[in-house]
């Protein structure tokens, strides 16, 4: 039978490494030191190999040490939320987490008819632009931007997402561009993460040449809205992300509405048995009603 090293001897471990002194480990866990460093010996006894260093600094991993940390970590995870699964009141927890974007630019806005509509899920949304990792137990969905090549998880598309030039109705008069290959000479912004780049766009107007510079460079979708919306320059965004800004005039089109390349990049991601939960259900099936809207 495979010895298998405690919760208590894993959680030790953690806080060790964590506050990198076995004092200060015993001090947050209401151990003694012994106490502590009895613990540690039987796990690295179970393991076969020294997981921490000590010397006068305090403690630090050995290589072994912080590879099985990182092991152990998505475990510990995993068996610190089970619990919030558990909590014996009427709410139902839902975490979400959501590329930035996406979150504050179509996301929120359309949250509160969620929350008017289901008042007994508790929401948490988290927001970043790494993917979550369900291993950790947590999100209960995310909503990525990328291309569809996730393993082990199902991945919905919410919408495809008109994507063209955009910017202020001051720059836009000043500028007065008669034809796309116009572009090549306007202050152009660049945004790294999307999809659709400059070069793709101009190839589907006709216009085989690619931009020489970019006036603003970044990774957000909403930072080259804010620089276009300041006429810092012309954006190259999904009218789907620029609601907002072009609802309330902030920023405007340029040319035709067939001068547009279509992209399919926002998915909501979630581990198949994640589907099960009824607030995961309840909330996707939602979800695929907000994005049916935007087609």
């Amino acid at each position: 039978m495979v010895h298998l090293p405690t919760l208590s001897m894993l959680q030790t471990f953690e806080t060790v490494v964590r506050r990198l002194s076995f004092a200060l480990a015993a001090q947050e866990l209401h151990l003694s030191s012994s106490a502590v460093s009895h613990q540690i010996s039987k796990l690295e006894g179970i393991v076969g190999a020294p997981l921490l260093h000590r010397d006068r600094r305090g403690a630090r991993t050995t290589p072994l040490g912080e590879l099985y940390l990182q092991r152990i970590l998505p475990a510990l995870r995993i068996v610190e939320t089970a619990g919030k699964d558990l909590i014996t009141t009427d709410t139902k927890l839902l975490h979400i987490h959501a590329s930035p974007s996406i979150a504050s630019l179509w996301l929120m806005p359309r949250l509160p008819g969620f929350v008017q509509a289901h008042p007994g899920i508790s929401l948490h949304l988290s927001a970043s632009p790494t993917h979550s990792a369900f291993t950790a137990g947590e999100p209960d969905i995310d909503i990525r931007y990328g291309l569809s090549n996730w393993a082990h998880v199902e991945a919905e598309l919410l919408f495809s997402e008109p994507v063209r030039p955009l910017t202020s109705p001051a720059l836009a008069k000043d500028l007065a561009m008669q034809c796309v290959s116009d572009m090549l000479q306007a202050p152009l912004i660049h945004s790294s993460e999307s999809l659709v780049q400059w070069h793709d766009w101009l190839q589907a107007c006709g216009v085989v040449a690619k931009p020489n510079a970019f006036s603003l460079r970044f990774d957000r979708a909403q930072l080259s809205l804010d620089a276009a919306a300041q006429g810092l320059g012309i954006a190259l965004e999904s009218t789907i992300m620029a609601a907002p800004y072009l609802a309330d005039g902030r920023l405007v089109t340029l040319f035709p509405a067939h001068h547009v390349v279509a992209a399919q990049g926002h998915f909501a991601v979630y581990p198949t048995s994640h589907a099960q939960r009824p607030q995961v259900a309840t909330f996707l099936d939602w979800l695929r009603q907000q994005a049916s809207d935007c087609v």
